[in-house]
This record gives C-alpha cells, sequence and structure tokens, in this order.
C-alpha cells in the first residue's frame, strides 16, 4: 500500500525509498516483528481460554518420560498473531498490483484456516493430536489449495513452474521441444545430451507429472514444518533461517542485473516476493519473543501448516526446488523421519528411530531440548549459507 507513495517522489524526493523492494522489505520484517511482540500479550491473554493439556495431546506417541507436564497450560493457536502480521505486513508495504503477491495470499489464508480448524476441534472437544482433522482430509484440502496457487502461478510469464534449477550449475532441468518430440534436458555442463525424448503429444502429460511433484513439494513443506513445530522455537527459529535466505534469493531473481551476474533467470515480477517473505522472518522472529523456552504459547498447524506451504511455493515459483533440499534441510530431516519410520515398521515391523520426528529420537538420545533446538537452529543457519554460496559458485 505504501508502495503508492513511490508516486509522489517528484513533490519529496525521500518518497522515492518507497520504490526500492530493500527497504520495503526491510520495514515489512520489523513491522511484522514489532506487530508480534505488542499484540502477543493480549491473544496469549485469549487463547489461554481455549487450552488443552500439551501432554494430552502427545499422549501414546511420546514416551511419557519425555512428556514435559510444565507445558500443560500453555496456549497454541499462536499462528493466529503470526499470519496476521505476515498479511497486515504484507498488504501495507508489499505492490499489491504484484499478482504473486496476491497468489501467495491466497495459499496462505485457506491453510491458516484448515490448521486453526485442526487445533480448534483438538482444544474444543479435547481430544488427542490425532483426532482433529483426519490426515486424508487434511492431505486432500493442502493438494487442492496447491494445487489453485500453482494453476494461478503457472499461467504467468516468465515463471520457472515448470523448470527445476539445480545448485552449482547455470542451465535448468527442463522440457525443450524437439520437432515432433520433446526432450528432456539437465544442465550441458552435467549431461551434453538429452537425457531422454518422448512424442510432442506426451507434453501435457509431463508437464503434468512436474505440476504434480511441485504439489507434494508444497504439501510435503507444509505439513514438514508442522512436525518440526515440537520444541519451544524450533520450527519459528528453522522459519526465520529459510525465509531470510529466499528472500534474498527472490530479490536477486527479481534484480535483472543481479540475475545476469548470478546466471540465474530473471523474473520480473519475483523481487516483491521478498517483502512477503521478509514479513514472514520478522513475525517468526517476533513469535520466538514468547516462544522461546519456556514457551509462553506455541504456533500450532494454525501457524505451521501456512508457514510451510509459502517456503514451498516461493522454492517452485523461482524453480529451487533443489536450492529447498539444502536451506530447508531441517524441515526434509523432519519430514523424511516420519516417512522413513512409518515406513520401516510397516515393511519390516521395526523403528528406524526411537521417535519420530526425528527431534524427538534426539531427545530419548539424551539431549536437552535447549540443545536439540540450538543445534537445529545451527543446522539450520550453515544450510542457508550454503544454499545462498550455490548462487555465486555456478
Amino acid at each position: 500500500m505504501l508502495y503508492l507513495l513511490a508516486n509522489l517522489r517528484g513533490s519529496f524526493g525521500p518518497l522515492r525509498l518507497f520504490e526500492y523492494v530493500t527497504f520495503r522489505s526491510g520495514c515489512a520484517l520489523l513491522t511484522s516483528m514489532f506487530l508480534v511482540i505488542l499484540l502477543g500479550p493480549w491473544v496469549i491473554r485469549r487463547l489461554k481460554q481455549f487450552c488443552v493439556p500439551k501432554s494430552a495431546r502427545l499422549e501414546g506417541l511420546v514416551d511419557e518420560r519425555f512428556v514435559d507436564h510444565s507445558k500443560d497450560k500453555t496456549p497454541t493457536m499462536g499462528g493466529l498473531l503470526i499470519i496476521f502480521s505476515i498479511v497486515f505486513s504484507t498488504v501495507f508495504w508489499g505492490d499489491l498490483s504484484n499478482r504473486m503477491v496476491l497468489v501467495f495470499l491466497l495459499l496462505l489464508l485457506p491453510l491458516t484456516g484448515l490448521g486453526f480448524y485442526d487445533d480448534y476441534i483438538k482444544v474444543k472437544y479435547e481430544r488427542k493430536v490425532r483426532d482433529g482433522v483426519s490426515g486424508k482430509m487434511k492431505m486432500l484440502i493442502q493438494v487442492l489449495v496447491s494445487f489453485a496457487a500453482l494453476c494461478v502461478i503457472y499461467k504467468m510469464p516468465d515463471t520457472m513452474t515448470t523448470k527445476f534449477l539445480i545448485p552449482f550449475f547455470k542451465d535448468p532441468v527442463c522440457l525443450k521441444p524437439a520437432g515432433e518430440s520433446i526432450q528432456f534436458c539437465l544442465p550441458p555442463q552435467l549431461l551434453a545430451e538429452p537425457l531422454f525424448s518422448f512424442p510432442a503429444s506426451w507434453g501435457l502429460l509431463a508437464i503434468g507429472l512436474i505440476f504434480a511433484a511441485n504439489i507434494l513439494l508444497v504439501t510435503f513443506f507444509s505439513n514438514a514444518v508442522n512436525l518440526t513445530d515440537g520444541k519451544d522455537g524450533l520450527a519459528a527459529g528453522c522459519t526465520v533461517f529459510c525465509v531470510l535466505s529466499f528472500a534474498a534469493v527472490a530479490y536477486m531473481h527479481g534484480h535483472v542485473v543481479f540475475a545476469k551476474y548470478l546466471s540465474i533467470p530473471y523474473i520480473p515480477e519475483l523481487g516483491e516476493i521478498s517483502v512477503f517473505a521478509s514479513a514472514m522472518a520478522g513475525a517468526c522472529i517476533g513469535f520466538l519473543w514468547y516462544n522461546c523456552k519456556p514457551a509462553s504459547v506455541f504456533m500450532g498447524d494454525t501457524g505451521s501448516l501456512p508457514l510451510g506451504g509459502s517456503i514451498g511455493l516461493i522454492a517452485v515459483l523461482m524453480g529451487q526446488q533443489f536450492l529447498l533440499i539444502v536451506i530447508g534441510f531441517v524441515f526434509l530431516m523432519e519430514g523424511f523421519s516420519v516417512i522413513l519410520q512409518v515406513a520401516s515398521l510397516r515393511i519390516t515391523g521395526k523403528r528406524m528411530f526411537l521417535c519420530s520426528p526425528i527431534h524427538h529420537h534426539f531427545e530419548q538420545k539424551g539431549w536437552t531440548e535447549i540443545q536439540i533446538v540450538t543445534r537445529f537452529w545451527i543446522i539450520a543457519g550453515i544450510c542457508a549459507l550454503i544454499g545462498l554460496a550455490t548462487l555465486k559458485l555456478r
């Protein structure tokens, strides 16, 4: 909204600052952070009216020895505060004529509604954690929301929804028409010849498979952040590292000079996404004020589902799905630990980990909560730095 003040720069020179994405991104971060900090006490008092004991939610999932009963009265659904701050800051500092920003709001709000309803059911009826919205229904809604967002993005010019950039390589993995066939090509530095070809009539099928892979990625990270939200400050802190990195990457993709210098695709409208990503980072930083140990509030599914979905969609929009594996490694580790644990139990009848998600495995190995959170933050920070370094090392 304040972006429009740049139109008055002829009357008052300093208003030209509102043209710059970097200025508005920094302001969005600070605005969302202070909003969370200032509104936090009031929101926490209201949420305590709907508190459900955490020990009840973890019953049967985590060994009783590792359930911290001091958190029994800590309220959940703190994600409402996070999402409100993100939306407010994005609307306040972002360019709402940018269609990509509107797509992220399209993704954010339905997933927030899904997470809120899931949390509300658990709280209102005091059910166990697995008795909220059924897993199949939750997955179906996430897939539909991701599908809708990607359909809108797919129709935009210059997006990377059918291409995949590989870290350290300039050229993307992509489909190339060649006469009556379509070639699936890897970066020429990796493989000079097309990996394989198929008839042009299969083109829609190939695009559909890529589309499905992107939907699964967005849905996976939506759930992965949710699974990471099991220790005070763990999900919020790791999210800060991840979205700040992607804010920088989005800015570079949307800046013609930096994109050319780094040999990455220039996507004209993408720089504005750094405002949204910065607002996400600021909201999570502010939330850590109340979510650090001992937590006064948990974000719950209300916050974790939309945060994870937004991270996945940012990566898809830039064609940086493989970079997400690096920058979002902690979330990847948490999500796959659950998948591997379930697969191992069904196939062999044995556990691969002492408990999943993997932070519970380390807890049962003897790590304290502070050790788990701090060490995972360190991993997230290192992965973010490695991910950013790959942009230059190409």
